[in-house]
């Protein structure tokens, strides 16, 4: 059985459609991250980067006891290589997909991530108006990539769907709140419109909706703790005793 720690952001939404287009079974472990579930002990053993999502494959192929992976690109990856699905061997094709995998989890994930922070945050914090000009002009440069690469390539890697596509998807799917017209961009549109389409993909992004909660039903309080437990985290101590010596 695979157990997904997972919260219905595009990072969670990634691995679900990947989990849904290879028809696994799987079961959905909640993680609260406005209540900062990531930041449990218990959670920490399996990320130290107390991010979610996480995957544990409770009956792994290598006959072993059960055991976990972090990072949604390494998990998409251990779930193709597992499956034996949209994850191609051949040179070329892998290091096309991995080429795609990678330039998501270092440039489109954090920069669409930057810039649907800023915008959601207006001047609450003063004036954001820079970051928000940086990061909204950032998403349009990295729209553009995806576009000129679709321009003659009907996926991502190529002429097969692959987790390079999966991966990518989810982030795409606000972009309106991320400033973006994608009638500016018609090759990106064709491919966005396909895969939105997918069955799969539709039962991978609906996974968690019961999970949302109203913002607007919180206490001050609450929102106010929230916000201390998201954003500005300093570096969490490593314990005084036990280690390796130094």
């Amino acid at each position: 059985m695979l157990e997904l720690h997972y919260w219905p952001t595009p990072n969670g939404k990634k691995v679900t459609i990947l989990l849904e287009e290879c028809g696994l079974e799987y079961r959905i472990v909640p993680v609260h991250i406005g209540r900062g579930d990531q930041f449990s002990d218990a959670f920490l053993k399996m990320n130290p980067n107390h991010r979610m999502p996480v995957l544990v494959d409770t009956a792994p192929a290598d006959g072993g006891g059960p055991f976990s992976i972090f990072e949604s690109g390494a998990i998409m990856l251990y779930i193709a290589e597992k499956a034996g699905k949209f994850f191609p061997q051949s040179l070329r094709q892998k290091c096309e997909v991995t080429e795609w995998l990678i330039w998501q989890m270092a440039n489109q994930g954090p920069k669409l991530g930057e810039c649907g922070h800023f915008r959601r945050l207006g001047d609450a914090q003063g004036d954001q108006s820079y970051a928000v000009r940086r990061f909204t002009d950032e998403a349009n440069r990295l729209y553009g990539v995806l576009n000129n690469r679709l321009y003659d390539h009907r996926y991502l890697a190529g002429d097969e769907y692959t987790i390079a596509d999966m991966i990518c998807y989810p982030w795409c799917v606000n972009w309106k709140a991320q400033g973006q017209d994608i009638e500016e961009f018609k090759y990106f549109k064709r491919w966005f419109d396909e895969l939105s389409a997918r069955p799969a993909v539709q039962r991978g992004l609906a996974v968690g909706a019961n999970l949302s909660e109203d913002p607007a039903k919180l206490s001050p309080e609450e929102r106010e703790r929230r916000q201390k437990i998201m954003y500005n985290q300093r570096a969490r101590p490593a314990p005084a005793t036990g280690g390796l010596a130094v």
